[in-house]
């Protein structure tokens, strides 16, 4: 039976252990060290007489799983996971960071800077060899000045023959058993970040970032042959980027950021994703198809393929192969992360931070098909374990302090395993190989959710569905219209604003109509199988049906009527109009064919035909309007008058107003206005 696998935790007074899928308990012979446990008088196995007091600032796990180590106000401690005895105590003082190399050899600390007596600094970046027993001497190998706590680890080579650190214009390489001299130099001006690679042939990619107008670049060079680099790629916009090698050390992800988007798209930069291959046949920009930022991008342990999640929310995901061509995109969903499983089988993609924190997976050998959504609301922390069936969620501090704690989950979409732990302040899995943990059929037979898991569901609510916005009468009971509806729910997609198809900043939007007050509506004219709110308008005239309103259908035709009654010929008439005399003739001889042929009524219709009908009064003209607002001036200072009257003090522009009564009053008398104002 394949050893289980283990995940440590760190909270504000300890450290933990626990031995996950299938047994689930703590590991035996480890002691939860913690300063509760001995205010608490609680009994232990395998006591330490030095026992840790106070917070621990830090913990992990060496990159081969052999060793854990954690890190006290006054010591450093290592055991051996598989069994919890201390292997190691390391005699360093207020270390804040710590790291193993890949095979556990050596374990680097960084401890704030300090000045000695003399105002010197003091070397805070230390390299220890582990020593192989408990009675053993850790001694340094190598010591050094770092200041910055970002980047602060040294890099090392896979088999730890070589290791590198940045300095100022130059990456210095090490022997990893002797730092105390360099034994070789990249020298590159400006180079602000490097990533050595995976594999067996070593390379180191370096990034320079903008400088004095030049574009950023990458360049990889192969370790030690730094004449020339084998492949680079310059462009603007990189403040920063994130180096990501793929697992075989043959291809290169650039993810380069701005600190600032200059076309106030983002509040968070600009992102550009690049592709680089190690052996210099390939360099190119991945073109994605959705403006947006750039979420996340992650290799497959395959080293064929990678995953991005990119542009506006819902963002869209699409896996690429190695030369950054698209195979497969999943449906739009508002989601932020993409984590391949470690056999390369399956890919979760999910939605955290101020997201909902859903999780869809995927199975890759199956066509892409979805086998389930899972919800893990408020998740900080997620991650594959080494067996490729279990995800690992937790709700970490300072992030969120209530609701902390750990869930286990099947690829299936059930709960394993749920604990609730007070100040969770980090929690991962223990490496190990997929040699120790074949995939075989994850789903047959499923496991047994624990205890904890079925607790945790009894007591859970069942989700309430969410009412959704208010409905009027009329509207119940049908879809939601196009216009209102998200993208990824089949509604308009997304206009970024300046474009030629006048999209609204905040999503998607139909454009605005214009509107006059006072103005007849101007209506919208549609190609032919073109859908309202499309984005396409055409002008009047076109040659399009014309549909109106009543409104409008009623303005025209007292339009119409207005020009026959003012002897206008009609749009569309004779553009060879008769002479006066002869028109007035005519008019006369129908008008008494009307008079004579009427009693009978047989020939009345042609001459009702020709008459138009009475219709109502015209538009108001500009007369009647200025008459109109005059008498909403007295009518507002009748009011001030009566406010006035019953004691109401008055500002000085209302009682100017009432002054001006007189004049109002002469100006509508002057327009002709007799009616009472």
């Amino acid at each position: 039976m394949a050893a289980p696998t283990q995940l440590a935790y760190r909270t504000v007074k300890g450290v933990g252990i626990l031995d996950a899928s299938p047994v689930y308990e703590p590991l035996a012979g480890f002691e939860r060290y913690s300063f509760a446990s001995l205010l608490q008088g609680e009994h232990v196995t395998n006591a330490n007489p030095d026992r840790p007091e106070g917070n621990l600032r830090c913990s992990a796990y060496s990159p081969d799983g052999r060793y854990f180590a954690w890190a006290s106000p006054e010591k450093v401690t290592i055991i051996d996971p598989s069994v919890g005895h201390v292997v190691s105590t390391i005699p360093a003082e207020n270390v804040f960071e710590l790291g193993f190399s890949p095979l556990g050899t050596y374990l680097i600390t960084w401890q704030r800077p300090t000045k000695d007596p003399n105002g010197d600094a003091v070397k805070n970046l230390k390299v220890w060899q582990v020593a192989e027993l408990e009675s053993g001497e850790n001694r340094i190998v190598g010591q050094y000045v770092q200041k910055s706590q970002t980047g602060w680890n040294i890099q090392y080579s896979a088999d730890e023959k070589l290791c590198a650190r940045v300095v100022t214009n130059e990456v210095q390489f090490y022997q990893s058993d002797d730092l105390s001299k360099v034994w070789n130099k990249l020298r590159v001006e400006g180079v602000a970040d490097f990533a050595l690679s995976p594999g067996q042939n070593l390379s180191v990619a370096v990034f320079i970032p903008e400088r004095k107008g030049q574009p950023a670049a990458v360049k990889v060079f192969l370790v030690p042959q730094f004449g020339a680099p084998v492949s680079q790629k310059t462009f603007f916009k990189g403040d920063k980027v994130q180096l990501k090698w793929n697992a075989s050390g043959t291809s290169l992800i650039v993810l380069a950021q701005t600190e600032v988007d200059k076309t106030g798209k983002s509040y968070y930069g600009e992102t550009t994703l690049y592709l680089l291959s190690s052996s210099g046949q390939f360099d190119s920009r991945v073109h994605l198809d959705r403006e947006g930022p750039i979420h996340d991008v992650s290799w497959s342990p395959t080293s064929k393929e990678f995953g991005v999640v990119y542009g506006t929310i819902p963002a869209k995901t699409t896996i690429f192969n190695v030369r950054g061509v698209p195979k497969h995109s999943f449906p739009l969903t508002p989601r932020n992360t993409i984590l391949f499983s470690p056999h390369g089988r399956f890919v979760l993609v999910a939605g955290f931070g101020n997201l909902a924190g859903q999780m869809d997976i995927y199975d890759m050998e199956k066509n892409y098909n979805k086998i389930t959504t899972v919800e893990a609301a408020n998740s900080s922390v997620c991650a594959w374990s080494p067996d490729g069936q279990t995800i690992l969620t937790a709700t970490t501090s300072p992030r969120l302090r209530v609701d902390n704690g750990i869930r286990l989950w099947h690829v299936s979409g059930a709960l394993l395993y749920n604990e609730d732990i007070n100040e969770l302040y980090d929690v991962f899995w223990r490496p190990q190989s997929t040699i120790q943990h074949p995939l075989g059929d994850p789903f047959n037979p499923l496991p047994a959710p624990h205890a904890s898991a079925i607790a945790y569901l009894s007591t859970r609510k069942a989700p309430v569905k969410p009412a959704g916005a208010y409905r009027p009468p009329g509207a119940r009971g049908q879809s939601t219209p196009l216009a209102f509806r998200r993208e990824d729910q089949g509604g308009a997609a997304y206009v970024p604003e300046g474009t030629a198809t006048g999209g609204a900043l905040n999503g998607p939007a139909r454009p605005r109509r214009r509107v006059v007050p006072g103005a007849e509506p101007v209506e919208e004219f549609l190609p032919p199988g073109a859908a309202p709110g499309g984005g396409v308008a055409l002008p009047p005239g076109a040659d399009q049906p014309e549909k109106l309103s009543k409104s409008a259908a009623r303005n025209k035709k007292k339009r119409e009527a207005r020009k026959l009654k003012e002897g206008q010929p009609e749009e569309g008439a004779n553009s060879n109009p008769s002479p006066p005399g002869e028109k007035k003739k005519e008019g006369a001889r129908k008008n008494g064919q009307q008079q004579q042929k009427q009693p009978n009524g047989t020939k009345a219709a042609p001459a009702a035909a020709a008459t138009p009908e009475p219709v109502e009064e015209g538009a108001p003209t500009v007369q009647d309007k200025k008459i109109r607002g005059l008498l909403k001036k007295i009518r507002a200072i009748e009011d001030l008058k009566m406010r006035l009257a019953g004691g109401e003090k008055l500002e000085d522009t209302q009682m100017k107003k009432i002054q001006t009564e007189d004049s109002v009053r002469k100006e509508l008398e002057s327009l002709g206005y007799t009616g009472a104002a």
